[in-house]
């Protein structure tokens, strides 16, 4: 498993417990030996939290297209950029998008290949 896919899954959030935290790890774990390489498990709380509707769509469109800056990204789904940059900053928080500095610009990028959220049971 990659170190990535690692501290992916090991990521702490408030209402984890070190049992939760080990489960999550053993599943990227699993995930990655069956050939889901880079692969972020989220608690189901910080999915709850983090998966808006209108960050998904950023996410969508991350996942199936290559955008040159937050700006342009802003326009490709008709919102606000200092908006979009807010919802960008709050999935860099959680591992699920990255950003490649551009001169003044910054091209965000998804992290991994998978985003998986942990089971509730």
């Amino acid at each position: 498993m990659s170190e990535s896919t690692q501290r992916d899954a090991t990521e702490n959030a408030p209402e984890d417990d070190a049992e939760r935290v080990e489960r999550r790890a053993q599943m990227a774990r699993a995930l990655a030996m069956g050939g889901m390489d880079g692969a972020h498990v989220l608690s189901h709380e910080s999915a709850e939290r983090v998966l808006t509707e209108k960050r998904r769509e950023l996410i969508d469109v991350l996942d199936r297209e290559e955008v040159e800056s937050v700006r342009a990204l802003a326009r490709r789904v008709e919102r606000d950029k200092a908006q979009v940059s807010r919802d960008l900053g709050t999935l860099a928080e959680h591992g699920v998008v990255g950003f490649e500095a551009d001169g003044r610009e910054k091209r965000p990028y998804l992290e991994n290949a998978h985003l998986v959220v942990e089971p509730i049971h």
